[in-house]
């Protein structure tokens, strides 16, 4: 395994049930490293959070929502009009501001020796 480190950005997947409240958690971590041409999602739905804060929540549709997200990321027949895009342009695409239930929160950037590994450490420090 290298010991060498590569820039790595980062964004989280928020779930904003309500957009006219703003009130949101996390239930996705996006990563993105461009040494490594490299992109990835992980999503945990909480639903108890979920109908918490929108008793009447479709929460068929935001699990929808998040699969789509990571089918972005893998690229390919999942990617929709995404699938020739290069990992960096999916990664762009996906954190772009939005008005939806599935938003990306701001990106912030890291270190890693290896991306995947990342995901998930993100995804539990973050998410779960």
């Amino acid at each position: 395994m290298s010991t060498e480190r590569d820039v790595f950005e980062y964004a989280l997947v928020r779930v904003v049930p309500r957009v006219e409240r703003g009130e949101m958690f996390n239930a996705g971590v996006l990563v993105y490293c461009r040494a490594k041409s490299f992109v990835a999602a992980r999503t945990h739905l909480d639903e108890v959070k979920l109908k918490a804060l929108d008793p009447g929540a479709d929460v068929a549709g935001v699990r929808a929502a998040l699969r789509a997200v990571e089918g972005v990321c893998g690229g390919g027949d999942g990617a929709g009009q995404a699938a020739g895009d290069d990992a960096g342009r999916r990664f762009r695409w996906l954190i772009a501001p939005r008005s939806t239930v599935v938003q990306p929160g701001p990106v912030h950037t890291g270190l890693t020796t290896d991306p995947e590994a990342e995901v998930e450490r993100l995804l539990d420090l973050l998410v779960r």
